[in-house]
């Protein structure tokens, strides 16, 4: 198995092709990078940023480039060596037009070959319905939409089709016959009933009228290229015919303002497969699972071996192929069946590279049987960042937090709340359908026949609302043992919460833990089976609703720890527990990626590396929280009794704006432009005020000019004068941060991954902020003067890059060193022991050291924290004298002769290093020994 030294993370998108790429291949090789890491390059909806919205992943994104840019790009990669790990979509595609596979479902109903494609309620194995599947993609209510002429109705080659702005679904061949004996007669007249054509176009309607109900599959597609195909030769052949069918669009796309005008179309429209409604309507009356509560992104059932084959074929030739080296799994808890996804993938790919995009939460393992390499690195984020947080001030941060936002409800209880709240509101339809299959289960059983539907999904919804992981991994094999206690527990806990449903819970945990009656016949097992992993598809789903994108915009106490797969209610971590993951790491999944920055992070590694400086100066932070709050209480707009924006939304805004604000002034009116767009998102993920379902205007439009107002540039804004000096003194710590985070991901067990830019400071926010271009020729112009001065001068370079830090070449000197360092020593770094070792002295909490150990090779670590009561501002945490007594403890049989691959230094060390000496001319050391 090709094993990534390193990771770079492309965002491929039309801005940003296989052209682009091949222009920076070499600037990534040269910068010690081993892989390219691509975002999804299948080919996604029209404008896709960011190439999720798949529509056909049988081939290529066109709008990243033609074929031979791909296979150029490929080509100059493997010339500097470098592998391509490829992110992929497995669990969904896009619902747009440009999906063929679903637009030949929408057109064809249950006889499409494409009905088993998608996860439709057509195809449920217990619970299917013959309801339209429902397209909630209007931007207001159906009949508005419909009589305000916004819903058309079209043709072309391709046959009718109902259009809706960028939307077309094809109407089915059935419904022909109520559009073609629209003013029929009328035609009979002007051509005459003897008329060849028309006596054609009789022919047409009565094959559109006599279209056997078995005729399914290539059958029926034949015949309906065969009745389109007439048809369009008759309109492109002749005028009155052309003419006939332009009169019945017109006739059917009505008059706005006459509503009676749209009756044919309304009848149109309900006699197809499909329902088009506001997009509204999806949040309660979904019959399509979703990729989470996005109605655009339609779930996929790959567990159907013919979808898994097809729509991975294209994959598979281009890793048989030698071009991807390397698979990366997007959002693996949303299958079916994970693990037997994973090892059909693992049987077509060999011993290609696999990892998952998997969060897993405080004492979570990664299931041992799965045949991959590890996670996408979300794990390591956030115990690399948690030894940043001061814990010891996590009493006084509460405090702060509910003095100035008057917030005293716990991070466990709003994630409880914010569960409920989406389950209530935009799973409503999710869990309603869940419900049924319960309620049909327990109905065949006389100790379940009088459990009632409200009961049912009152006690389902405890259970979802509490489960603590995103999801359990039961199969036909079995109940693994870890997520029998999981579900012990939830029960345990639900019946606490809602004790009148104790019948309820006690059934639903017969049932997750397959505890199947003696009596049952096996094909009632399987409708259990069937219930209980449709259960885990939806524990994922409302996990990270709640969580990531609705409590994490709610519980601001510091938000630094407000991450994927992170729980804010957990005040920083112990050094303890980040030697206790790195070991463990090391052990079981030592080729796991480890992510400081991706596209799913709420804000920029940077950002959180400043905002971690909050931790350490609790007194001064609360202080210039309530500074500011008077200097801009006139800023705020008062409606009724409420105050827009309110305490916590304000507290918020404040540790984004020191937590991102540019260290350049050119980019300072950009940046009051993306707060904007940040703050509005981040009180519609809240869903306190506003919400994407519910929009408040007047409280959005309250907050963006506050916004405007209290960032106005000019010497006399009184905020700015207050902000500016203490946000450039954390920005200043928060730079030591950084690099000891960056230097840290490089010698963790782990393949280092670097999100694209960030091998400058990274100061973005949640997408799509960080998705915005990147200046690479800016990285590579500095890349290449950096390395000619280091062939020169080491000493002279530091010191350079020391007092021109803010320009972020300094991030990048200590990338490329340690990106070389690991090069030279790979086998160490990928399979070298994993020693943490002691510090003494009296700043002996300030410094994180660990080995990394091979034979008679070892490299050491070390990286500083916590230095605002180490050094002022200005000051480096450089020498003896900074560092006095402090000293690193070696492990038996260490070297005595080391050399530093950061600044090229050498030292000499008995039994222990002396940190001064280590940290004599650069902020963090890497030594080799």
């Amino acid at each position: 198995m090709r094993i990534p030294r390193a990771t770079y993370r492309i965002q491929f998108n039309s801005a940003f092709g296989f052209e682009d790429a091949q222009k920076i291949a070499s600037y990534l090789a040269h910068l010690g990078i081993s892989d390219l890491y691509a975002s999804p390059i299948f080919k996604a909806r029209a404008g896709s940023t960011h190439g999720y919205d798949v529509v056909d992943p049988s081939q290529l994104n066109p709008e990243l480039g033609p074929p031979d840019a791909f296979e150029s790009l490929v080509q100059e990669l493997q010339s500097h060596q470098m592998g391509w790990l490829q992110d992929i979509v497995p669990n969904h595609m896009a619902y747009d037009s440009e999906n063929q596979y679903l637009m030949d479902v929408l057109e064809n109903g249950p006889s499409s070959d494409y009905v088993e494609y998608f996860d439709i309620a057509w195809n449920a194995p217990f619970a299917n319905s013959e309801d339209r599947i429902l397209a909630p993609l209007l931007g207001d209510f159906y009949g508005r939409c419909l009589e305000n002429g916004q819903i058309q109705l079209d043709y072309d080659e391709t046959g009718l089709s109902v259009n809706y702005y960028s939307l077309k679904l094809p109407l089915k061949l059935e419904s022909y016959a109520q559009f073609l004996t629209q003013n029929l007669g009328q035609l009979a007249r002007t051509l005459g009933r003897h008329n060849p054509d028309f006596v054609k176009l009789l022919g047409i309607l009565y094959l559109v009228k006599s279209v056997p109900s078995e005729v399914t599959g290539k059958q029926r597609q034949d015949q309906i290229a065969f009745v389109k195909g007439l048809l369009w030769e008759l309109y492109t052949s002749n005028e009155e015919v052309k003419a006939f069918i332009e009169q019945n669009i017109q006739t059917f796309n009505g008059e706005a303002g006459n509503s009676e005008s749209f009756n044919l179309l309304d009848s149109l429209l309900s006699d197809q497969f499909f329902r088009l409604s506001f997009w509204k309507v999806g949040a309660e009356e979904i019959n399509y699972r979703r990729f989470f509560t996005v109605n655009e992104l339609i779930s996929v059932k790959v567990e159907e071996l013919k979808v898994f084959n097809n729509t991975h074929n294209l994959i598979f030739k281009l890793v048989e192929s030698g071009k991807f080296t390397g698979l990366r799994i997007d959002h693996i808890d949303g299958l079916y069946n994970p693990i037997q996804y994973l090892e059909r993938l693992r049987e077509k790919t060999g011993d290609t590279y696999i990892t998952v995009e998997k969060i897993l939460e405080a004492g979570e393992d990664l299931p041992s049987n799965w045949p991959i390499e590890g996670t996408s690195g979300y794990d390591y984020l956030n115990y690399v960042n948690g030894i940043f947080c001061r814990v010891d001030n996590e009493q006084r941060f509460d405090e702060i937090y509910t003095k100035l936002t008057r917030t005293r409800v716990s991070y466990g209880e709003l994630v409880n709340q914010n569960k409920r709240l989406i389950l209530e509101k935009n799973l409503a339809g999710d869990i309603e359908n869940l419900t049924y299959l319960l309620k049909n289960i327990s109905s065949k059983y006389r100790y379940g026949n009088d459990f009632t539907i409200n009961g049912l999904k009152r006690a389902l919804a405890e259970v979802l609302t509490i489960f603590p992981i995103y999801r359990t991994y039961i199969t036909q094999e079995g109940l693994p043992e870890r997520d029998r206690g999981y579900i012990t527990e939830v029960i345990d806990r639900a019946k606490e919460r809602v004790p009148l449903l104790q019948n309820e819970l006690n059934f639903i945990e017969k049932l997750l833990l397959l505890e199947y009656d003696d009596s049952l016949t096996q094909a009632e097992r399987e409708y259990w089976l069937y219930f209980v992993m449709r259960l885990q598809q939806y524990t994922g789903p409302l996990m990270a609703k709640g969580v990531e994108d609705t409590t994490l915009y709610v519980y601001n106490r510091l938000l630094s720890l407000n991450e994927v797969g992170g729980d804010p209610s957990h005040f920083g971590l112990s050094l303890d527990a980040f030697h206790e993951f790195n070991h463990k790491r090391q052990t079981d999944w030592p080729y796991a990626m480890s992510a400081t920055a991706t596209h799913d992070t709420k804000r920029g590694e940077d950002v959180r590396a400043r905002l971690n400086v909050l931790s350490e100066i609790p007194d001064e932070w609360e202080q210039q929280v309530s500074t500011w709050s008077q200097i801009n209480r006139s800023q705020k707009v008062r409606r009724q009794r409420e105050i827009m924006p309110d305490e916590n939304d304000e507290y918020f805004f404040y540790q984004t704006v020191v937590g991102a604000f540019p260290f350049q002034d050119g980019e300072f009116e950009q940046f009051v432009g993306r707060v904007k767009d940040y703050v509005i998102k981040g009180v519609r993920e809240a869903k306190v005020h506003t919400a994407w379902l519910r929009p408040d205007a007047a409280y959005e439009n309250a907050f963006a000019q506050f916004v405007e107002s209290v960032l106005q540039p000019g010497g006399d804004n009184p905020f700015l004068k207050e902000l500016r000096p203490f946000q450039e003194r954390v920005a200043y710590y928060g730079m030591f941060n950084s690099l000891s985070q960056t230097l840290l991901k490089l010698a963790s067990p782990g393949i280092p991954d670097i999100y694209q830019g960030t091998e400058f400071w990274e100061l973005s926010l949640v997408d799509p902020d960080n998705r915005r271009p990147v200046d690479f020729e800016q990285r590579q112009a500095c890349l290449d003067d950096l390395k000619q001065k280091i062939a020169n001068n080491i000493p002279e370079l530091i010191t350079e890059l020391l007092e021109t830090k803010e320009d972020g070449r300094i991030k990048l000197f200590l990338t490329f060193q340690g990106l070389q360092a690991r090069a030279k020593h790979s086998n160490l770094f990928q399979d070298g022991d994993y020693l943490p070792l002691q510090v003494t002295g009296k700043l002996q909490d300030h410094i994180i050291a660990f080995a990394r150990r091979q034979g008679n090779e070892t490299a050491i670590a070390i990286a500083p924290r916590f230095l605002t009561n180490v050094i002022q501002p200005g000051e480096y945490p450089l020498t003896q004298q900074v560092w006095e007594d402090t000293a690193i403890e070696l492990p038996q049989g260490a070297p005595t002769s080391w050399h530093n691959a950061i600044t090229a230094q050498s030292l000499q060390a008995e039994g222990r290093i002396l940190v001064g000496e280590a940290l004599r001319h650069f902020p963090v050391a890497l030594l080799f020994g």
